[in-house]
């Protein structure tokens, strides 16, 4: 096609709703264009990148052995009923009602349908494993939407499933998909790591790796080792303890000389800030105190007053589905205590302490009662620390969990791929089965990987462009306009 008949509008300025970068320059040079939040026309030249993404991602799934079909977006209600999944997976599901009053929903992710599919199609162990993906629009009401291609209501994606007898077959399955990721990444040419990572709203059983291209603008936060190759994502991230056996004989010592918890007054003294500025301490000498409500229990859980609570690693610990902050109207009711002056000591309620919490000498905390706080807190002594764990986020300088050498460094990522070993969430409770070689039924073991194919557009042009929108060879969204020829195949 020439140059002169193709359909290209470009803005002279950037919207002013466009946040991100690469939302303001695919917009301007008129490679998509807005119809609702969230939601994208692609333009002739924004759908020929997208195709040509699309062509690698093909041609690495079909490489690894994978095998491309197409599903319906528009998914019975029942199928996610079946699974547990259709109260759990909250808002961002997109639901509707025929004329008939039957309930379906828009599919933000394909579990229960490919595994229907498979359980109704395979019932032989000859037949396995095999892997099915495909390259299809989903839907989720985000309720911010935002950035562009980056976080939207309709956004393209690959997706693939693995359907494996055992759970060696799975650990080849996930290799596979692992390795073929790192090629698809590559050869979009963008900067990106893999990490460690929770499974989220898809669950499952085994390991998990979301794919993170490195920029400024991305939602997540990576922590990586300065000098080994761990890296997870902020929610999953641990750290190593740094106390060493002389020095954890010391604060034993330092210990048993603390004198007897004392009370004393700071009136409307709320928050760690204003205790560090009030009485002078450091906030890693702070334990701070903070109500949960997950699921039906209630409970309090003890960080240091410099580090933040992992929400994710105190639901995972207490089995629960839903997790959130205790308001302030509920936090009085349960223990009479208004928020801000809620501490461990004498608390009524079941106590989490975060093992760098347990682990100091002495410290401040409230003293559940208003206007008041207590000084020599001592972990052990003044409350039980019967239930200690890992609860909160790992922070930036912490030794890596992996290697005796390194520390954590924080990076920004926008996820664009993730990978989860699945095992028997879905199969189990899809009835999806397989007779073995002795004719006896057997549980799929499953398997699902996918990546933001309209997402990689963004990530590519976030990391490329210059401070005149422009990539390195004087054209901004390099990797991008070298998807592009205006000459006729």
């Amino acid at each position: 096609m020439r140059q002169n008949q193709l359909m290209l509008s470009t803005l002279r300025e950037s919207p002013g709703d466009a946040e991100a970068i690469s939302h303001q320059l695919m917009l301007r040079a008129g490679y998509i264009r807005q119809v609702a939040a969230g939601i994208y026309t692609y333009m002739p030249l924004g759908r020929r990148v997208l195709r040509k993404v699309e062509e690698i991602v093909r041609e690495e799934m079909d490489r690894a052995g994978a095998q491309e079909l197409l599903m319906p977006a528009l998914q019975p209600a029942e199928l996610w009923k079946e699974s547990g999944r259709y109260g759990v997976y909250g808002p961002e599901l997109m639901r509707l009602q025929d004329r008939h009053e039957r309930e379906f929903a828009l599919g933000p992710t394909h579990e229960e349908v490919i595994t229907t599919l498979v359980r109704n199609e395979i019932n032989s162990y000859r037949r396995l494993p095999v892997t099915l993906y495909q390259i299809q629009t989903k839907f989720r009401d985000e309720r911010r939407p935002r950035f562009g291609l980056l976080r939207g209501r309709e956004f393209l994606m690959k997706d693939a499933y693995s359907f494996d007898t055992d759970w060696e077959g799975l650990d080849a399955s996930y290799q596979r998909m692992y390795k073929a990721y790192h090629r698809i990444f590559e050869r979009c040419g963008l900067n990106f790591r893999a990490v460690e990572a929770d499974a989220g709203a898809i669950g499952g059983e085994g390991g998990t790796h979301e794919f993170m291209a490195l920029a400024d603008i991305g939602e997540d936060t990576i922590a990586a080792c300065t000098h080994c190759g761990y890296s997870a994502n902020l929610e999953k991230a641990t750290s190593r303890a740094t106390t060493s056996a002389g020095s954890q004989a010391h604060a034993h010592n330092q210990a048993a000389s603390v004198p007897a918890i004392e009370k004393f007054h700071t009136p409307s003294i709320r928050t760690i800030d204003q205790l560090v500025q009030s009485v002078g301490a450091a906030a890693s000498d702070i334990l701070k105190t903070v109500v949960f409500v997950a699921d039906e229990q209630v409970v309090a859980v003890v960080v240091r007053g410099d580090h933040e609570i992992n929400e994710l690693k105190v639901k995972h610990y207490l089995g629960a589905e839903n997790i959130a902050i205790a308001d302030a109207e509920t936090v009085l009711r349960l223990t009479g205590v208004p928020t801000g002056f809620i501490g461990p000591v004498g608390l009524t309620l079941s106590v989490l302490v975060d093992q760098a919490a347990a682990e100091l000498a002495s410290g401040i905390a409230g003293a559940n009662e208003g206007d008041y706080h207590y000084r020599n807190v001592q972990p052990g002594r003044d409350f039980e620390l019967s239930r200690t764990g890992d609860f909160r986020n790992a922070a930036e300088g912490d030794c890596c969990p992996s290697c005796a050498d390194g520390t954590l460094q924080f990076y920004r990522g926008i996820e664009v791929g993730h990978v989860f070993k699945l095992g028997t969430k879905y199969s189990e409770k899809l009835g999806a089965q397989f007779l073995d070689a002795a004719g006896k039924s057997q549980t799929m073991i499953m398997g699902c990987y996918g990546i933001g194919v309209s997402r990689v557009l963004s990530a590519v042009v976030e990391q490329h462009y210059d401070a005149n929108g422009t990539g390195s060879s004087g054209q901004w969204g390099l990797r991008l306009i070298r998807c592009i020829s205006f000459q006729s195949r």
